[in-house]
């Protein structure tokens, strides 16, 4: 029988020919955790006495939730967490300012056809170059770093299918978010997606990362984009190494099917609070923003910063912007490019390689009454700071072209 690509790699990763439904135990190829989840895996490591990695070119280490540490306790974490990176001899260890472990982990790590796992709800991400990924809790991610393995449900393989090319203004996140508004929060809860571009180039990596990484929103267990030219550019571009996709056979079954022409989506917004209240950008244009945030694992990769910039160099945000490329390769790439040097005086503050505003932990939180935009994944009551807050999640032209009006804007007058 055909295979699907999520059946193929599990089939590889278990030793078994796989369904779904079936219950395996599968070898792990690469697993992770950071600052904020490390303590609590360590912390179970150490109950079970077993402090040890099965394979060290198999594990990343990053400090990017609470990074710089704004706290006593997280630097005290990070402090913990830096000993037994010395300890263990671990070899990709990336301290404050390296970046967020998703994008590291796409620009650094992943392969097409591996299984993915890190102490973190959005390690999806990973799906953009093809790896079945998934985000585990302590207990399960100790088990993997100790052994090597884990056990899943093999998840019914469902096949989203993009069609021609996205219009100016138009970018991966409203993509994620157009699924969102059709299948709602949770609604592919079970299945592994699995996304096949028409035209490799008319959907590049950027957009990719971002439809993965809002997998988690979806509720799918794994958010792959099947490996193609754009996949093996990718990877070459950014590691020199050449690679071999993955795909599925010629007649594999799917589950179900969904077509996206891509020519019809527009500028999209996911309304307080919850990522699933999309609407398009004329349905909320003009409401006064407070806040805007460009940056975290969904949304601070370059062409995010470079959308953000061309935007903003025509003038001076009205509303406060923080700005905020996922990685140092994203932020040393944007600084030669002149983005940061608009971004900054356009009047942004700029920083790099940290989750702090989109989990409310620091570099800027949303106020009482106060209205914000953000690049993020999640727009939950409190989740940027006050729960009298309210967050609008949209894709970095809205969110420059909204810093800059201070207000909600439709990005497509300033990019025609």
């Amino acid at each position: 029988m055909p295979q699907t690509l999520t059946e193929k790699i599990l089939t590889r990763a278990s030793g078994r020919r796989v369904s779904p439904g079936d219950v395996v135990e599968v070898n792990v190829d690469l697993v992770a955790f950071h600052d904020l989840t490390g303590y609590h895996v360590v912390e179970v490591m150490e109950k079970m006495g077993k402090v040890r990695i099965w394979d060290l070119d198999k594990f990343v280490l990053a400090f990017d939730h609470l990074a710089p540490p704004p706290t006593e306790r997280a630097a005290e974490i990070q402090v913990g967490l830096r000993k037994l990176a010395k300890s263990l001899n671990v070899k990709y260890f990336h301290d404050v300012g390296d970046g967020i472990l998703h994008q590291l982990l796409l620009e650094r790590y992943a392969l097409p056809g591996q299984v993915v796992m890190a102490a973190d709800s959005h390690t999806t991400t990973a799906g953009a170059v093809g790896a079945f990924a998934q985000g585990l809790g302590a207990s399960d991610i100790a088990a993997i770093v100790i052994t090597g393995k884990t056990w899943l449900m093999i998840p019914e393989p469902f096949k989203i299918r993009l069609m021609g090319r996205l219009n100016p203004g138009v970018y991966g996140k409203d993509v994620a978010l157009h699924i969102l508004r059709e299948f709602k929060a949770e609604g592919l809860s079970g299945k592994s997606v699995e996304f096949y571009v028409d035209d490799p180039s008319a959907f590049p990596m950027d957009y990719r990362a971002t439809v993965s990484n809002m997998g988690t929103e979806m509720g799918a267990d794994a958010a792959m984009f099947i490996p193609d030219q754009e996949t093996i550019n990718y990877i070459r571009n950014t590691r020199n190494l050449d690679v071999k996709p993955v795909t599925p056979d010629l007649g594999a079954k799917y589950m179900d099917e969904y077509d996206i022409e891509l020519s019809r989506l527009e500028p999209l917004v996911a309304a307080p609070h919850s990522v699933d209240n999309v609407k398009s950008i004329s349905e909320v244009e003009g409401l006064d923003v407070d806040y805007v945030f460009i940056g975290s694992c969904t949304n601070g990769r370059l062409s995010d910063i470079e959308a953000a910039a061309k935007i903003l160099k025509r003038g001076k945000a009205k509303a406060r912007c923080i700005a905020i490329p996922a990685s140092r390769d994203v932020f040393e790439r944007a600084l030669e490019l002149g983005y940061i040097d608009i971004l900054v005086k356009a009047g942004c503050v700029v920083t790099y390689g940290t989750c702090g505003p989109c989990i409310g932990g620091h570099f800027g939180l949303v106020g009482p009454g106060e209205v914000a935009v953000s690049t993020s994944n999640r727009n939950f009551i409190g989740r940027m700071g006050s729960k009298e807050g309210k967050v609008y999640l949209a894709n970095a032209a809205v969110a420059a072209a909204t810093a800059l009006e201070g207000k909600l804007t439709d990005p497509r007058k300033y990019l025609s």
